[in-house]
């Protein structure tokens, strides 16, 4: 019986249990079937999650005044430090924004239509910021294709600048000789439209105020306006003759110059082009000189520009120990450079060398007829050995004053390592005068010079200059 009874009473026990776990989930069920809504998106749920964790609310609540001396007593070091990082990423940030919108969005890609601005945004990002030199060059040819066919004038300065950055780029990567193609299809280019126009000259073709009258060359451009709203005048065929030629002058120089790049070495091919650009030079100095300056037709090169071309030609003389050449190219050069230059002190540099080791007699000067007497020629026609190392002394010495002499924002790096030159150049042609001691004092003041400077070039032609006095003096002895 007792047995029964507890049986009856557990049954009883759960009888209760049920029914009171059936009421709970009635009435669970009741109060959320009117609040229950369906699932979030997973999309949703992350963007929600994005937004809550790029919120600056939690920081603006961290620094506010009472809550960031809180921080600051709690934990003052992590606070100036972080403090630090942010200013920092703000500082980056705002530099980014700024390095964005002043070069990509510069006046050199927004004269471009916007087609082809983003093909030379794209070559110029594949160029320096990721280089991958088959995209860089993907849309370098892009952009010259998109040019010719938006129209553009092959010979303006922007679609001739897109070609020279191209030469530019191909001869940073190591590509000297697609760099050369590149710049000689286009002087060829520039020098087809000049005859073209000279021609055109020639045949009556063009009026006294530089205009077509026939069809011989396409027609200028309208008037249009500029930034600042004025009225640009279109540019006459004078002007653009100038200014082409100018450009084929300077394509000319840097062909030389590549061309007696020592991965290329072919001198013959940098001669004639730096012999063109200079005869080219000169040839438009006379022809102004003797026809005036036509209408609208504007300045020729700098002086600055035509020192340049008469410099580079001198290189290629000195390079070949044409000595007796590259002496008179040096001199014109250092007339047209600014008189308080780092470069002009160069040149003096140059022009120093060149006349110490230039022969008494040049291969120009004819030998004498036989049986001529001594006083067939004057005295002085030509100059002795020992005039031309005082000249050439002189000269040195004032590359050494102008290099020293130069200051402020225009002295550079080249006014020390000159005057470092100049000291050589004073021990060299001091060493060819028999001046020993002068030499060896030259020499010393060089290479202390340049160890201090860390020129590498000055400390190994020093160091030249004093084991060949030692030498000398060792076999003398």
């Amino acid at each position: 019986m007792r047995s029964e009874n507890i049986r009856r009473q557990e049954r009883d026990v759960l009888a209760i249990l049920r029914l009171l776990h059936k009421r709970h989930q009635s009435s669970s069920a009741g109060k959320n079937a009117t609040d229950q809504q369906p699932p979030m998106p997973p999309s949703k749920l992350i963007f929600r999650a994005l937004r809550q964790g790029l919120s600056f609310r939690p920081l603006l609540h961290a620094i506010r005044g009472q809550n960031l001396r809180t921080l600051f007593r709690q934990s003052p070091e992590e606070l100036v430090i972080a403090i630090i990082i942010l200013c920092a990423c703000a500082g980056v940030s705002v530099y980014v924004v700024y390095s964005y919108f002043n070069y990509f969005q510069s006046e050199q890609f927004t004269r471009f239509p916007p087609d082809i601005a983003k093909s030379l945004r794209r070559a110029l990002y594949y160029t320096n910021y990721s280089p991958d030199p088959k995209l860089a060059l993907k849309y370098y040819k892009l952009a010259l294709e998109q040019c010719t066919a938006a129209g553009l004038d092959p010979f303006s300065d922007e679609v001739i600048g897109v070609r020279i950055q191209l030469a530019a780029w191909l001869e940073k990567i190591g590509k000297y000789q697609n760099s050369i193609e590149v710049l000689e299809a286009l002087l060829r280019d520039c020098k087809r439209w000049v005859e073209k126009m000279e021609k055109s000259v020639q045949d009556g073709f063009v009026d006294k105020a530089g205009r077509l009258i026939s069809a011989a060359i396409p027609k200028a451009e309208p008037p249009k306006e500029g930034d600042d709203g004025a009225i640009e005048l279109p540019e006459n065929l004078w002007a653009k003759r100038t200014r082409v030629l100018g450009k084929s002058v300077g394509i000319s120089v840097k062909l030389g110059e590549l061309y007696a790049d020592e991965h290329v070495l072919q001198g013959d091919a940098a001669g004639e082009h730096l012999i063109w650009s200079v005869e080219t030079v000169l040839k438009e100095l006379q022809r102004r000189q003797v026809e005036g300056v036509k209408e609208g037709e504007g300045d020729w090169m700098t002086p600055e520009q035509i020192g340049g071309a008469l410099e580079a030609l001198g290189n290629h003389y000195e390079s070949k120990s044409q000595h007796y050449l590259s002496a008179p190219l040096y001199l014109q050069a250092v007339s047209l450079s600014p008189p308080n230059s780092c470069h002009t002190a160069v040149l003096m540099n140059n022009l120093a060398i060149s006349l110490a080791q230039q022969p008494v007699q040049s291969p120009f000067q004819a030998a004498p007829a036989p049986g001529a007497g001594k006083q067939s020629q004057p005295a002085n026609a030509t100059p002795t050995r020992a005039t031309l190392l005082a000249s050439a002394r002189q000269w040195a010495l004032q590359a050494l004053g102008t290099a020293q002499k130069v200051t402020g924002e225009g002295r550079t790096e080249e006014c020390d390592e000159a005057c470092a030159v100049a000291m050589c150049n004073l021990g060299d042609i001091a060493a060819m005068a028999g001046d020993v001691e002068e030499a060896k004092r030259r020499f010393r003041e060089s290479l202390e010079l340049s160890q201090k400077l860390s020129f590498e070039p000055g400390m190994i032609q020093a160091k030249d200059g004093l084991k060949r006095l030692s030498s000398t003096k060792s076999a003398k002895d």
